[in-house]
């Protein structure tokens, strides 16, 4: 049975192997992905593989700091010390960072279900 591009076995419905070929989103459609849309069923497979392969920690925090980067380029360009600009845009990229790196594990489980597919269940191997 498969479930959103996921197969999945037995009627325990664990997970059994995602398909590593499926195709990249565009520039565009990662964005939409990155700041929270769903994408289309035929990139169930990639998303799967982005959520849950490895450094997958590394990549949910990564899109959590593009949050930052509208505020950030402001903030740098307004006028005053560079210090200041500096230390002020440090500060913005922490609570973003801190976000993507504490509660990565409920952001992907988030993302999975919006693409609807059952979260891994037990440790994560990274």
């Amino acid at each position: 049975m498969t479930l959103g591009g996921v197969r999945r076995g037995g009627v325990s419905g664990t997970l059994v192997g995602v398909s590593r070929d499926s195709p990249h989103p565009g520039l565009g459609r990662w964005l939409y992905y990155a700041f929270g849309g769903a994408l289309p069923e035929q990139y169930h497979d990639w998303v799967f593989t982005d959520l849950t392969g490895p450094d997958w920690r590394l990549r949910e925090a990564g899109r959590i700091m593009l949050f930052a980067v509208v505020p950030v380029t402001a903030i740098l360009l307004l006028p005053g010390a560079l210090e200041i600009r500096i230390m002020a845009a440090s500060i913005v990229v922490l609570g973003p960072l801190f976000v993507g790196l504490a509660y990565g594990d409920e952001l992907r489980d988030r993302r999975l279900r919006q693409h609807g597919m059952m979260p891994p269940q037990g440790p994560d191997p990274d």
